[in-house]
């Protein structure tokens, strides 16, 4: 027993004095602020409800730790995530952020948030079926007409917030090009929803099946 305690003395002591230097030297940084731009991210979102307000999805944090702790690398992890499950109906409804609500690596604490609150307005999720409407960028060749035109599907399903969803009529298609068309031809084409809380719950391309005829100028 007496061997093991006092063997390699020397080197237990000089492990001994190292370690109690690094730790004067961890005890004594100064604690230090920073500001960073961190995501937020939403979970456990109901299934019947939609957000309808427009959604913050960076928020500035002071945090405070170490030089060691602070550091880019340290904090690129760093998030703010909403837990959404306790929101039961449509109305607006306001989370503060706090330190339970953050993603923060260890020896890193929380101080403050700007904004420190985020608002948001929750409405009833619906859907439904609306036609789609060309959209063109070039008109036919001169002396050309469209004379037949359909669209396959002829329909599209979308969802969203009930009074957005209340608004849209019809989805139109990106700009179509019919300079270079003539006769009866097919184009994929994508689908444009105008509006960026509105979802497609169908193909975002569809083929547009065109015919051109010539007129007689006379």
């Amino acid at each position: 027993m007496r061997k093991w305690l006092f063997g390699n003395l020397g080197w237990k002591l000089l492990s001994l004095a190292i370690a109690t230097v690094l730790w004067l030297v961890v005890a004594r940084e100064p604690e230090l602020a920073t500001s960073i731009n961190v995501p937020v991210e939403y979970k456990n979102i109901p299934d019947d409800l939609d957000i309808s307000s427009g959604i913050p999805d960076r928020v500035y944090l002071e945090v405070r730790g170490s030089p060691l702790r602070l550091t880019r690398d340290n904090l690129q992890d760093a998030a703010i995530v909403l837990d959404l499950s306790t929101v039961a109906k449509a109305g607006e409804r306001t989370f503060t952020v706090r330190e339970q609500n953050l993603k923060l690596p260890s020896g890193v604490s929380f101080y403050k948030a700007v904004p420190s609150q985020i608002t948001l307005r929750f409405e009833r999720l619906v859907s439904k079926t609306v036609p789609i409407r060309p959209k063109f960028s070039t008109g036919p060749t001169q002396g050309y007409a469209i004379v037949a035109s359909s669209f396959n599907p002829p329909t599209v399903r979308i969802s969203g917030p009930e009074s957005r969803i209340r608004s849209i009529e019809a989805v139109s298609t990106d700009p179509i090009d019919l300079s270079n068309v003539v006769g009866k031809t097919e184009i994929r084409v994508h689908l444009s929803v105008g509006d960026p809380q509105i979802r497609l719950r169908s193909d975002a391309q569809v083929h547009f099946n065109v015919t051109l005829e010539k007129r007689d100028m006379n």
